[in-house]
């Protein structure tokens, strides 16, 4: 077999400075995706007000999350045909017109088409990032790097709300509607990715024969969007029993279930299903789901509680998650730092899903008074949790793949992320709905035997809706005000006593993680030149 010089010559180890500029266009196109997660949620109000369209609300965050999460596996496959930066820009370019066109929107409709196509984009951004860097770092080394993305996640989940928030406030900001510039503020960030890993990112493709399952890719994006919309937009709206509900569901998982049939008989599958075969591949997809489910339980969860329970605008709300965002930014850091000095990464999703637990359960003692430094304490540890988990299996994970499966595996543990996130916000939404309603009525009801004169001349139909609308909290009378109150912090406490079951089961997981030596720069070396000779050979 001749030798490939494109690929001995990758083999060459870029320098510290190579990769940190190379780290700076990655994080800013992550920062980008991970924004759009959090940013129009402040912003809502304002736009359903303007376009009229408050039935079709949820479709905005919804229509993101659905594109960006199905294509997230397609990035990775493509990629490992085609080479990360050309994919990789596509994706930016994408996100960017997306972007451009949702800032420029004149209806709900269009606004909720454009936020499908910047989904598209950021299901590449989220998936590639974590790809190329495994391209261009070897494990052992990949600690000291991979930290800062947890940080992104970290500044993400605090900015986005504050950013929404502001923009949001102004009625115009150099004669644009303030809300438009959420999506505006977007492409000179966007221009200074695409520039950067223009001017840096260069990864020599490895040439492959290679074929498209475009089939496989048809009936994996179908079963996802079916199952996401059953969850995230039917199942809350109109009750999990409702026939739109089952049946979008049913006919997703029948699709996932051919879908899985085709794919272990394709030549070129979208994802390989001897992947699953490998040990720390299934345990990281897996534990990927859980701390996607915790991690936006707690950062959906908490500003709601600012806003309703302690009467924070949304923009001070976001503020108050600081503590969140230097949990997961330290312990990101400092994980990263660990694993690339000592080359042991197993401990740290062990004890990041055990604080992250502990901290979530303390959480069930949130009251309508509780301090904020009280509650700091518990933002920072599911903060803690989630920085030492996030990045460490992703290490893990790229550690024990072929290098040919590089970007399918790690596209697939985002995906899987992804999954957790969209299942985890739309069950604990649901369960806070469900539970407001019943406790709102108990609530009310024990307050009329324990002091009637408190409840007489109030009708209890005007409690309804408050579930939806919690502007109605400011209308009622203080003692009627403080027991609806009272059902939120109830409500708030069985959503966490519910999602700590399922971050204990990542702790479980992780106990399951087999711990491999860590491969040195030779090893990757070795392990690329393997792929490139199995490629052309």
């Amino acid at each position: 077999m001749s030798p490939n010089p494109p690929i001995n010559a990758s083999a060459k180890a870029h320098t510290h400075r190579e990769i940190m500029v190379i780290l700076g266009g990655l994080m800013t196109g992550l920062l980008l995706a991970a924004l759009d997660q959090t940013i129009v949620s402040t912003a809502l109000k304002n736009i359903v007000e303007e376009f009229d369209g408050l039935n079709h609300y949820t479709w905005v965050v919804t229509a993101y999350l659905l594109t960006s999460t199905a294509s997230t596996p397609l990035y990775g496959k493509i990629s490992d045909i085609y080479g990360r930066r050309p994919v990789f820009q596509f994706a930016i370019v994408t996100f960017l017109i997306g972007s451009l066109l949702a800032g420029a929107a004149q209806d709900m409709n269009q606004l909720i088409a454009t936020r499908a196509l910047q989904g598209l984009g950021a299901g590449g951004l989220m998936a590639l990032t974590f790809v190329i860097i495994g391209d261009i770092v070897p494990p052992r080394e990949r600690g000291r790097y991979q930290g800062y993305f947890g940080a992104v996640w970290g500044l993400s989940s605090v900015a986005g709300p504050l950013l929404g928030g502001f923009f949001s406030d102004h009625d115009q900001i150099l004669g644009i509607t303030g809300w438009r510039w959420i999506f505006f503020i977007n492409i000179p960030f966007g221009i200074a990715s695409l520039l950067i890993t223009s001017a840096v990112l260069h990864i020599p493709r490895v040439k492959r024969e290679h074929s498209i399952d475009y089939l496989g890719a048809i009936l994996m994006v179908t079963s996802v969007c079916l199952v996401l919309l059953s969850v995230s937009i039917y199942g809350p709206q109109y009750g999990w029993t409702d026939s739109r509900t089952t049946l979008f569901l049913v006919i997703g998982v029948v699709l996932a279930l051919v879908f899985l049939k085709w794919e272990s008989k394709a030549k070129e599958p979208i994802i390989p299903l001897y992947l699953f075969k490998n040990h720390t591949f299934s345990v990281t997809s897996a534990l990927g789901a859980v701390i996607g489910a915790g991690m936006f339980g707690a950062i959906v969860m908490l500003p709601l509680y600012f806003q309703v329970v302690k009467g924070y605008s949304a923009t001070d709300a976001g503020l108050k998650l600081i503590p969140l965002m230097l949990g997961i930014v330290t312990t990101s850091i400092f994980s990263g730092k660990m694993i690339t000095k000592h080359g042991h990464y197993k401990r740290f999703p062990i004890i990041g899903t055990a604080i992250m637990t502990v901290g979530i359960l303390l959480m069930t003692r949130l009251q309508i008074d509780t301090p904020y430094w009280q509650i700091s304490i518990y933002a920072i540890m599911v903060g803690a949790g989630l920085g030492l988990s996030m990045q460490t299996i992703v290490i893990a994970l790229q550690n024990a793949v072929e290098f040919k499966d590089m970007g399918i595996a790690t596209s697939s543990n985002t995906f899987f992320r992804s999954l957790g996130s969209v299942f985890g916000t739309a069950i604990f939404g649901s369960i806070l709905t469900n539970r407001v309603g019943h406790y709102l009525t108990t609530n009310f009801e024990d307050l009329a035997k324990s002091d009637p004169t408190a409840v007489a001349g109030f009708n209890v139909s005007q409690l309804e809706g408050v579930s939806e609308n919690t502007a109605i909290l400011e209308t009622l009378p203080p003692i009627i005000q403080n027991t609806a109150l009272e059902a939120f912090v109830s409500s708030f406490h069985i959503v966490f006593y519910a999602a700590a079951p399922i971050t204990a089961l990542g702790f479980l997981l992780a106990l399951m993680l087999r711990e491999m030596p860590l491969r040195t720069s030779e090893d990757y070396a070795a392990a690329r030149e393997e792929a490139a000779g199995d490629s052309i050979g």
